[in-house]
């Protein structure tokens, strides 16, 4: 019998544990944990609308994060950057990655750990309709963050989630392959960093598992193990997938104190550094 906190019910860390992921239903307050992100995000659409004589409306978070934003790239792409950067620096997104009731998650589902939050590991995804260079391809989430193998990721939208925005993709039970080798590759399309890094065999590998793609609302909380085959699905729609993401890991894991809690993409460190071992020129023979 798996044993959980409050914050955490039996079931939910018995998934975690055999399936790799769980999701927290309204885990975060929708009116007091996320709306002051959707606006803090509103405002920063409003002034780069302002600064680039962009015409459109964002009179609500709604209308900036699906009508605004879309202008402003559809002008210039680079513009898009800007939002990207801006956002991850809002206080109240800050307060949520931060907010004591993520550490007794963690603790819930890894007893006997010390969390940390991974530096450069938080961030605020806007995956925009048939943009497939920067889409989260099938993946663990250790190579792009190291820091520790014991890690958790913590991912929350800031829109509701439908089948055709994309949701993320998770392969249940996969985290049990264990750290797989990764090679690189630009897919043909210029992907770089952690983007340009896949798994070996990773079509033999994700035909074992069962995939699920769950449909959050703003609040719910969607928790996947650092080794959790999970991939950004392709959103179709006609408006971008905000969502937020950021990880936890254990300090006192061996590998992390290993590597001395090193950071990998994310932290501007090249994975192969740290672990060559694990990073092959090409796909192995299956």
């Amino acid at each position: 019998m798996v044993q959980a906190g409050n914050l955490v019910n039996t079931d939910a860390a018995e998934q975690f544990a055999s399936k790799g992921y769980t999701m927290l239903p309204q885990f975060y307050d929708a009116a007091t944990d996320v709306e002051p992100i959707q606006e803090g995000i509103r405002v920063i659409i409003e002034l780069l609308c302002r600064k680039y004589a962009v015409d459109a409306a964002t009179d609500t978070s709604w209308d900036a994060m699906t009508k605004a934003y879309p202008a402003l790239i559809a002008k210039n792409r680079a513009w898009g950057g800007e939002v990207y950067d801006a956002v991850k620096q809002i206080p109240a997104f800050m307060q949520l990655v931060t907010k004591a009731k993520n550490t007794e998650v963690f603790e819930a589902l890894r007893p006997g750990s010390i969390p940390g939050i991974a530096a450069g590991g938080y961030g605020i995804r806007i995956d925009n309709p048939g943009e497939e260079k920067f889409r989260a391809h099938w993946h663990q989430e250790f190579p792009g963050q190291l820091r520790s193998l014991d890690g958790i990721v913590f991912w929350t939208p800031l829109l509701p989630v439908t089948r055709d925005m994309g949701p993320v993709q998770i392969a249940e039970g996969s985290h049990a392959e264990g750290i797989i080798p990764v090679y690189r590759n630009d897919a043909g399309i210029g992907k770089t960093g952690a983007y340009a890094l896949f798994m070996d065999n990773e079509e033999q590998r994700l035909a074992r598992y069962p995939t699920v793609a769950p449909l959050p609302v703003p609040g719910d909380l969607i928790l996947m193990d650092f080794l959790t085959m999970h991939q950004g699905g392709h959103n179709v729609s006609k408006i971008p997938r905000w969502s937020i993401q950021f990880r936890y890991f254990n300090f006192v894991e061996p590998i992390g104190v290993r590597i001395g809690w090193c950071g990998s993409f994310a932290a501007g460190v090249d994975f192969s550094k740290v672990l060559p071992e694990l990073v092959t020129d090409a796909e192995t023979a299956a």
